[in-house]
């Protein structure tokens, strides 16, 4: 056991460090670190061929990592049997037995979890009611859509009651309306307290559902924060003040002297570098006030989670991003 693990004890979200696994020449995680707190929604967001299934795949004990070590729920990833216990899996694609009815599927996923027929048989009930199934129950899951399947796939995954739930792109090919009624259904979980681990390429999907974001690119994690504080580390964020006339925005701009604003006479706007945290704001509003200059309207832009991605992953480089203090002295 290493020294982090001793110094901390084993959680009961997840803990890993130094993650590595290869095939053959092929490195496809390179010393991932993770922490989750239990109760949590924790998306993690790469490219293509980052390695999220992978990492999904050794810490749901699926493959095994060829170094590190990781607690899950509290187990030892080295047990993994008393892992499994308490964990859920849904894969990119949904697991259901289209010739089963809806119920069916339930049951099967019942027995095998060696629950006695009455309680596999309330479990369906509550699980069919629970993801608004009951009408369908019935029903060969053949004949569901593609968000009445995923909906069923996910209540398969509660039957046995996890704690954890690993969610490997949930939401693929799933319309946009599947795909909101699926968010609600998993933000419901994370309220009941259990914890969710969330791979997707849709950013939205992260920055609607997630407590904490961790961007994995090239097997290691460069960034990894609230979806607030990822936003904030990548340029693009702007103060931008709107006034009445060209005469005002003039006396803005020569008033608040700020070199890094860029002065619009078409929209007349001013927009300021900035990182959109209070500080930032609030050295605007005080600039603004000493100057004397009546703006008509002051809105906050942030970069949003599609910025984020596309500068920590692929052509984009993380060691050329500004952290957030160095994007707030623009506006002082």
């Amino acid at each position: 056991m290493s020294a982090a693990f001793e110094q901390m004890g084993p959680p009961m979200g997840i803990s890993a460090v130094g993650l590595c696994k290869s095939y053959g020449e092929k490195s496809v995680l390179n010393g991932v670190d993770l922490q989750v707190e239990a109760g949590t929604i924790f998306a993690l967001l790469g490219p293509n061929g980052a390695g999220k299934t992978t990492t999904v795949q050794i810490l749901s004990t699926l493959i095994a990592a060829d170094a590190g070590e990781a607690y899950v729920v509290g187990q030892s990833l080295g047990d993994p049997d008393a892992v499994r216990r308490q964990i859920g899996v849904t894969g990119q694609f949904a697991a259901v037995d289209g010739l089963l009815t809806a119920e069916e599927n339930l049951l099967l996923m019942a027995d095998l979890h060696h629950l006695d027929k009455r309680e596999g048989k309330q479990r369906a009930a509550r699980l069919l009611e629970q993801f608004d199934l009951t009408k369908d129950a019935k029903k060969r899951a053949a004949t569901f859509s593609g968000g009445m399947r995923r909906k069923l796939d996910l209540a398969m995954t509660l039957v046995g009651k996890p704690s954890l739930i690993f969610l490997d792109e949930p939401t693929t090919g799933l319309d946009p309306r599947s795909r909101r009624v699926l968010w609600e259904l998993i933000k419901e979980l994370a309220n009941q307290g259990v914890t969710i681990f969330l791979t997707t390429q849709y950013l939205e999907e992260a920055d609607q559902l997630a407590d904490r974001i961790a961007v994995l690119d090239g097997g290691r994690i460069v960034a990894e924060g609230t979806a607030d504080q990822l936003k904030r580390r990548v340029p693009g964020g702007h103060i931008r003040l709107q006034f009445a006339t060209a005469a005002a925005l003039q006396a803005a701009a020569d008033r608040l002297a700020i070199s890094t604003a860029t002065l619009d006479e078409e929209s007349l706007s001013l927009q300021i570098p900035s990182d959109g945290s209070i500080p930032a704001l609030r050295s605007v509003l005080d600039l603004l006030e000493h100057s004397g200059v009546h703006a008509e309207a002051l809105t906050v832009h942030t970069p949003d989670l599609d910025d984020v991605f596309l500068a920590l992953t692929g052509n984009g480089s993380a060691s050329h991003v500004p952290a957030p203090a160095a994007v707030k002295e623009s506006v002082r």
